[in-house]
């Protein structure tokens, strides 16, 4: 099975859409709970929360990873991130049962991209991304490292990254406004 994350109800065709990557793709994992990231992007939800205006394309931004063993990793940058991203949050979890892989390289754990349309077999409604994430996590299926559990070396290195996205990201005002209002310790104007 394939799994694939939307805010839109009623897909019953995947298309392939310009993303990150540039170029026209769907994306799946072979894991359920790995897509549950993908129910909010932090930086559209924080810029539409507060009132910032924007007509692009939203900067795509999570803070996750993986394991050694292969198991999602979210990580909170910073406090209270995974509630102010995800509570209340609901959407779609979108699966299909074969998928024409693309051949693109995305060295993601379990991931499988498509460059043509995919049909839906299933769709399951999840009522709040939040409360999916909390249930996956207590059943071991993926790990959140809470801000205040960070180590001092993590919490060091994001505060390299975090001014050198900001400095990054002169076409894109909503990124900008979300690391400056997110991060104000470490970005200063």
């Amino acid at each position: 099975m394939f799994y694939h994350a939307s805010s839109v109800e009623g897909i019953e065709e995947l298309e392939p859409r310009v993303s990150n990557h540039e170029i026209p793709l769907v994306y799946f994992s072979k894991k359920r709970e790995n897509v549950l990231v993908y129910l909010s992007n932090a930086v559209e939800k924080y810029c539409k929360d507060t009132g910032f205006k924007y007509e692009g394309r939203w900067q795509k931004w999570g803070p996750y990873g993986f394991n050694q063993d292969g198991i999602l990793r979210i990580e909170e940058y910073y406090p209270n991130m995974l509630e102010q991203t995800y509570k209340g949050v609901s959407g779609y979890i979108y699966s299909t049962n074969e998928v024409t892989d693309s051949g693109f390289e995305l060295q993601i754990p379990d991931a499988v991209t498509s460059s043509v349309p995919v049909p839906v077999s299933d769709a399951e409604f999840v009522p709040d991304a939040y409360e999916a994430i909390m249930e996956a996590e207590a059943q071991g299926l993926i790990t959140v490292v809470r801000y205040e559990d960070m180590p001092k070396k993590m919490r060091a290195w994001i505060g390299k990254i975090i001014p050198a996205e900001y400095t990054e990201a002169t076409d894109h005002p909503e990124y900008r406004y979300f690391l400056k209002e997110n991060f104000p310790n470490i970005i200063k104007e």
